[in-house]
């Protein structure tokens, strides 16, 4: 394998509106023809801020639809999705090594499981990802070649299934994904005010947007109490020391609550599935992997795909014209009020204070991924109308995101032995007994968009949204005994507003549709 780079020249029309152009001239000796890669020219660091908002999302959806190949740095031959080390490097990752379906790499593109009903939405069962299981060299159920990939079988002892090497996982769209970030940090930022104001020897009652996350208390020495703290991911409670304070941030990306950002999410999927590694995570002109590759994604095109998926629109309503569908819509959607659904499935929260104007970074980005300070801001009106339609709008300063969640954690299983519970738990240091314990405890499913991104719930194994409702227990099994305590009609009602929620087609510019496609005023009684 060679290294390989590109000198790079760019022409700016500036006095027009014409696309910037990339130029790729090829090194000595070497020649474009007969090479096979998804992306010739690499948008370069500074470029971000020079194209058009246009250009430069058009590129970011290049990226996501990208089938990435050998020849421009696919694959991790001598690491594993964690961005650790393989364990035996005697047994890089190449071919026949270089796919797998448990550890990964596991797919070409992020399209490829992020397609339903359009590029950047859900995917099928087929689609599924198996969380954790990244954390082994090549996940197989050999025992003995498991033996090679950092002793899994010490770690899960002799009853290796692929229960106890990954959590099957369920693809989610990203469609309004960009508001849904802002919201988090806004409320991040809500409870890190309440959190630094708490004194020694005193209490607050963590509040934001009208949702409760419990009481954080400090003690008289100065250490912090979260024992009264609910509905936050463990990953931002713990702490470094004992007078260190929980970082609270909210992490609305993974069925766990597990990623702050677009861009974690991104840089994450990116090593993970694809083997395409990004130079803020492993160094600009590092082969961290061994493939022969460096710089396999720059800044600019982590940029560019994280705005892609920003700008996505949200997420509407398709109400069918039949006056009988329609009216059961309506009833559905008041039932789903009347038995407590939206005491987590909240219909619409509060973005203010300009949080529609979405900025990259993220000021709560973990390391490994850009911060603050590192480049100058990129900012995006999430409510621009020249942005792909529909939009949501400001009205008086308020922009409402019909998203249905609360942006926390909740125990909807019941028991060790639920089949919804998850058998690993990656909240917790992987190995641990608190790791090994499982997970019932899932960050609120984002209803906008869910009717058609089959399958459901958070393993995909409901093939029916009935099945998925019917499956709550633990926490929402309140809910769900209102629910079979309904007439039939009114079940049924429910079911008719959840199959309304729909990504919408491309040609859609009202955030309510009928069934053909065509806008329509949303109907009284409806949301958005």
């Amino acid at each position: 394998m060679t290294k390989r780079s590109c000198m790079w020249t760019v022409k700016f029309l500036l006095l027009s509106l014409s696309p910037i152009t990339f130029f790729c001239t090829p090194l000595a000796g070497q020649t474009e023809i007969g090479r096979e890669v998804a992306i010739r020219r690499h948008l370069q660091d500074g470029e971000e801020y020079k194209v058009s908002l246009k250009d430069l999302i058009e590129y970011g959806r290049k990226l996501f639809n990208a089938m990435w190949t050998s020849q421009e740095g696919a694959g991790r031959p001598l690491t594993k999705g964690t961005g650790a080390p393989v364990a035996d490097t005697r047994n890089p990752l190449v071919f026949p090594r270089n796919f797998n379906r448990v550890s990964g790499p596991d797919t070409n593109s992020c399209s490829g499981c992020h397609n339903k009903p359009y590029v950047g939405g859900g995917g099928d069962i087929a689609n599924n990802v198996f969380v954790l299981g990244q954390r082994f060299d090549f996940a197989t159920f050999n025992q003995s070649a498991m033996v090679s990939t950092e002793a899994a079988v010490d770690e899960v002892g002799n009853s290796t299934t692929l229960q106890t090497i990954a959590d099957s996982r369920k693809t989610i769209g990203m469609f309004g994904s960009g508001f849904i970030e802002m919201l988090a940090r806004q409320i991040t930022a809500d409870l890190r005010t309440i959190r630094d104001a708490t004194p020694a020897g005193g209490s607050s009652a963590l509040l934001s947007k009208g949702i409760s996350f419990g009481t954080i208390s400090r003690k008289a020495d100065g250490s912090w109490d979260i024992s009264r703290v609910v509905g936050i991911a463990w990953l931002s409670l713990r702490s470094q020391g004992p007078n260190d304070p929980p970082t609270l941030i909210i992490r609305p990306f993974h069925q766990s609550g597990s990623v702050i950002s677009l861009r974690e999410f991104s840089n994450n999927a990116f090593n993970h599935h694809h083997g395409i590694q990004a130079e803020e995570r492993f160094g600009v002109g590092v082969d961290a992997d061994g493939d022969g590759y460096v710089n396999e994604l720059t800044r600019a095109d982590v940029s560019a795909v994280t705005i892609f998926q920003a700008t996505l629109p949200p997420p509407g309503r398709v109400i069918d014209a039949d006056s009988e569908i329609r009216a059961a819509v309506i009833n559905g959607e008041e039932k789903f009020r009347k038995i407590g659904c939206v005491d987590c499935h909240i219909e619409n929260l509060p973005l203010d204070n300009r949080g529609w104007i979405y900025a990259e970074p993220n000021p709560y980005n973990p390391r490994g991924n850009l911060r603050l300070g590192d480049a100058p801001t990129l900012t995006v009106d999430l409510t621009d109308p020249n942005l792909p339609a529909p939009r949501l709008r400001q009205v008086n300063g308020v922009v409402f995101l019909p998203s249905y969640t609360d942006f926390k954690m909740h125990d909807i299983k019941i028991g060790p032995a639920d089949p919804n519970r998850e058998p690993l738990d990656m909240n917790q240091p992987p190995g641990t007994p608190a790791f090994f314990a499982g997970n019932s405890k899932f960050i609120t499913r984002r209803l906008w968009g869910i009717a058609n991104q089959h399958s459901f719930g958070h393993h995909g194994l409901y093939t029916t949204m009935r099945e998925s409702v019917l499956g709550h227990a633990g926490e929402a099994a309140a809910s769900n005994d209102a629910f079979r305590a309904l007439a039939k009609y009114d079940q049924d009602s429910i079911i008719e507003f959840l199959k309304s929620l729909q990504i919408l087609a491309s040609s859609a510019h009202s955030l309510c549709a009928d069934q053909d496609g065509r806008d329509i005023e949303c109907p009284p009684g409806v949301q958005p």
